[in-house]
């Protein structure tokens, strides 16, 4: 068994009122051409693809909109049992909705 360990982001959400659900666990691990936090020069909560789409954790209505993309996918809150998404397949979804808004109507 290798007993290295990988570096992951794990985002763990639970329903509203508490009893209601299950958690709903999103995971970005580590891997070829992917970054996670682990240190400089990364922020807390950075997430992305080298040279790609990006997300702040941290950032107002990321973690909203990784939610959306997770039910868009078919998360139900109502499911009993931990139900767990792999984050990348929801990443280029959500950094599309939190990607700023750019040329002429973005000035009016």
């Amino acid at each position: 068994m290798d007993s290295r360990r990988s570096c992951r982001e794990t985002l763990v959400l639970y329903p509203q009122p508490a009893g209601t659900g299950a958690a709903l666990r999103i995971v970005f691990a580590e891997g070829p051409d992917r970054y996670v936090p682990g240190g400089a020069p990364l922020g807390s909560g950075d997430v992305g693809h080298v040279g790609g789409v990006c997300l702040n954790l941290h950032e107002p209505g990321a973690v909203r909109a990784l939610l959306d993309a997770a039910s868009e996918r078919g998360w139900q809150p109502g499911v009993r049992g931990v139900v767990e998404f792999d984050g990348w397949s929801l990443l280029e979804a959500a950094a599309g909705v939190r990607a700023p808004v750019t040329g002429p109507s973005a000035s009016t």
